[in-house]
């Protein structure tokens, strides 16, 4: 691997016209073919082998007319107190009437039929319904409703409007993009001291991003990808683009302040750090293409979209980033380091891998650096470091064990949000299961007979409010019931009740003479899909670990290295579910992140938080601990191997975690819910991992393992492949002498002094 990226990085820093002429017509072509592509789809969920799904596929063969894929407003008017829907009728009926002749509108629903009216009498609905999908309506059709309902308030009615016509699209306002790459270019600068060099990762960041999202777009009509499906790939190719080409630029620089000449410098960068960075990848695509485990096509839509971003970043990173730094082999060194670079005459390949120990000691020409200086710290003290950072993690994931799942809706919207409102006047009015009634379909000869005896039986269910008569299809065949709880669609005595009504479906259908019965509707279909991602939560976590396990062995060699990985991205993980918890759902500090509405967690945060926290969190482990495994198979000793480690990579991988949280952070002030808590959760993710795990339980279990760190079973070493990731056999290769006897372990002067 390292010798064919060290190939790849020389040609690339050689021929860079070409390997940017290619990547510049990779970037016109992907542009103009999502510029020409069609329109994306709108999302449409499904969960197939769901009960949920299966009914609803019945009902669109089976009532192909009934116009479900139109956009609705339901329209809640209520009188005030003393009042009534009767003695309101005249003003009532002038804003059916109204919103009846606005554009796009199908048909308007009476407002006083029996079921439509509440008990008392001042609370009243009309469903608004359109000819086309909430996506296609116009402004026209939505500022017509608006001003509707602004009047017949004008004239003392309270009135309020729900339901996906009313639902203004969310859309990405760039916020958040443009607030993490301000801030990663500001860390940038910091870090390298130059603004060629801090702007080539953010250059090369963008253009992959760009060749990723437009793919997405390109594809969108073919294969289904809605455009929200590209929200995650944007995420997470512009937060590990920035790091991939971070490391490599400072993998280059390094090399060439020790005396390589340019070409051989981005040669040995890309095979070395280019190594790290695509197993790195490899990971994060693994963990993202795990989400296919789920079976719900709009996660694996967006996992896979994801993942091919991250692949592009891998691509970008061993190939354009040499290239680009061919255009300026030595301004990408601060100005200090570049007047000692051109008084010093390049060292031939020879002088510079004489020996195993000469490479070892080559760190003791630097002066110590804050890295090392908290890496020998930890390895003095390791049992305290690992104790304290241990404890804090599990203190951090406490709420975890509180958690509670959600899907959004009109429900746990803002409470001065027209949405919520109509949803809480139809709640106090109707009752709480009145939001969030089940659709049952009944099959048999004579459909809407059995459907009226299976009503019946359940009308005597315990948890059932009211059940609607039977309406059956033209062809007899199937049968359709609404059922409405006593309780909110997020209680759980309604998901209880779901489940009764299955249980008791094979007894309900023998004595009503029923084929078969399902039990579907959003509630429904809500309650599936927790169910799913319940089940699916053990696989997916066992094959992104296995898999990653199994990666990570080979890159290091190593048993206990892998294992140890896992567990600290359990750690992680959970305290960052810890944190979502105590901010989403309790509300702590809620204002200072601007969250204007706290609620249960959204139910696909705890899989997307394993799938992409896994992976991110290979990322600094395979980049940190690749440098300490250089420096132990090059002479050091296990101990002081970990501080040489920090010596090269800790700054870089302090400054690549900051920036990713910084990319991450931005995206929470996100007016959409699903990318502000993504961005929240993803961010306390890596700020976890990256300064708790990576930089002080990685540290400190080394330091207690000893050499026993890297111990792999020799007849497991025969069996694994060597990939080299360290560069051990390009280093023997560039040498120009016989390969030299293996040297005494040593320590560099000034990594020992601190040690002891």
């Amino acid at each position: 691997m390292a010798t064919f990226l060290y190939a790849l990085g020389r040609f690339a820093f050689r021929r860079r016209g070409l390997v940017t002429l290619l990547w510049v017509l990779i970037v016109c072509g992907v542009g103009a073919a999502a510029a020409s592509a069609p329109a994306p789809p709108t999302d449409r969920f499904s969960m197939p082998g769901t009960e949920s799904q299966k009914a609803f596929d019945l009902l669109e063969e089976k009532f192909p007319d009934s116009g479900t894929d139109g956009a609705t407003a339901r329209v809640v008017l209520r009188v005030p107190e003393g009042g009534s829907i009767d003695a309101e009728k005249a003003a009532i009926g002038a804003l059916v009437g109204e919103l009846g002749k606005a554009p796009q509108v199908a048909g308007v629903a009476e407002p006083f039929t029996a079921g439509s009216v509440s008990e008392d009498g001042r609370t009243a609905y009309t469903v608004v319904t359109y000819e086309v999908a909430a996506p296609d309506l116009t402004d026209e059709a939505r500022d017509a409703l608006t001003a509707a309902t602004d009047r017949a308030r004008e004239g003392g009615l309270t009135v309020e409007a729900g339901g996906d016509a009313v639902m203004v699209e969310q859309t990405m306002s760039g916020t958040g993009e443009q607030i993490g790459v301000l801030i990663s270019a500001v860390v940038l600068f910091l870090t390298f001291g130059s603004l060629i060099a801090a702007g080539m990762p953010l250059l090369t960041a963008l253009i992959g991003v760009a060749v990723g999202t437009s793919a997405i777009a390109a594809l969108g009509s073919a294969l289904g990808l809605s455009a929200t499906t590209g929200t995650l790939a944007m995420m997470i190719g512009l937060a590990v683009g920035i790091d991939y080409a971070l490391f490599v630029v400072s993998r280059y620089r390094a090399e060439i302040a020790e005396g390589r000449a340019p070409q051989e410098a981005a040669g040995v960068a890309t095979g070395t750090a280019g190594s790290a960075v695509v197993f790195a990848g490899l990971t994060v695509i693994i963990a993202l293409a795990g989400l296919a485990v789920v079976d719900i096509p709009i996660l694996t839509k967006m996992g896979l979209a994801a993942a091919g971003t991250v692949a592009v970043a891998v691509l970008i990173a061993v190939t354009f980033v040499p290239a680009l730094l061919g255009f300026a082999p030595r301004r990408v060194l601060r100005v200090a380091d570049r007047r000692l670079v051109q008084t010093r005459k390049p060292l031939s390949a020879r002088k510079l891998r004489r020996s195993e120990k000469k490479a070892a000691k080559l760190a003791a020409r630097t002066s110590p650096n804050l890295s090392t200086r908290w890496a020998s710290f930890v390895v003095r003290r390791p049992v305290v470091v690992l104790v304290v950072a241990v404890a804090g993690l599990g203190a951090l994931a406490l709420p975890a064990t509180k958690l509670e799942l959600g899907l959004p809706g009109e429900g746990t919207m803002a409470a001065d949000t027209t949405q919520r409102k109509a949803y809480d006047l139809l709640s106090d009015s109707f009752g709480p299961g009145f939001n969030g009634p089940l659709t049952v379909t009944v099959e048999g000869a004579d459909a809407a007979a059995a459907g009226d005896k299976v009503g019946a039986a359940l009308k005597k269910t315990p948890g059932v409010a009211s059940v609607s008569k039977a309406n059956a299809n033209e062809a007899g065949d199937t049968a359709i019931l609404s059922v409405v709880p006593e309780t909110g669609p997020t209680d759980a005595r309604t998901e209880q009740l779901v489940k009764d009504i299955r249980a008791r479906a094979a007894s309900l259908g023998a004595s009503a003479g029923a084929t078969d019965i399902l039990v579907t509707g959003q509630t429904a279909l809500f309650i599936d899909f927790s169910q799913t991602l319940s089940d699916a939560l053990l696989p997916y976590l066992a094959l992104v670990v296995g898999l990653a396990f199994l990666l990570l062995l080979l890159v290091f060699r190593s048993l206990l290295v892998p294992l140890k990985a896992a567990l600290g991205f359990l750690l992680s993980v959970s305290a960052a579910l810890g944190a979502l918890v105590a901010v989403f759902q309790w509300g702590w500090a809620a204002d200072f992140f601007g969250i204007e509405q706290t609620g249960p967690i959204m139910t696909t945060m705890p899989i997307f938080m394993i799938g992409v926290v896994f992976g991110l969190a290979m990322d600094y482990e395979v980049f940190l601990v690749t440098r300490m495994r250089e420096a132990y198979v090059h002479g050091v000793r296990a101990k002081e191997a970990v501080v040489s480690g920090f010596h090269h990579s800790g700054r870089v991988v302090a400054a690549a975690a900051v920036i990713m949280i910084s990319v991450f952070s931005g995206f929470v002030v996100e007016d959409e819910d699903l990318v502000a808590m993504m961005g929240f959760g993803l961010a306390s993710a890596v700020l976890f991992d990256a300064f708790v795990v990576r930089m002080a339980i990685v540290p400190a279990v080394h330091s207690l393992l000893g050499d026993a760190a890297w111990w792999l079973p020799k007849w497991l070493g025969r069996v694994l492949p060597n990939v080299d990731v360290e560069g051990e056999r390009l280093q023997r290769r560039l040498s120009s002498g016989p390969p030299s006897s293996p040297a005494p372990r040593s320590t560099p002067e000034h990594e020992r002094d601190l040690v002891h």
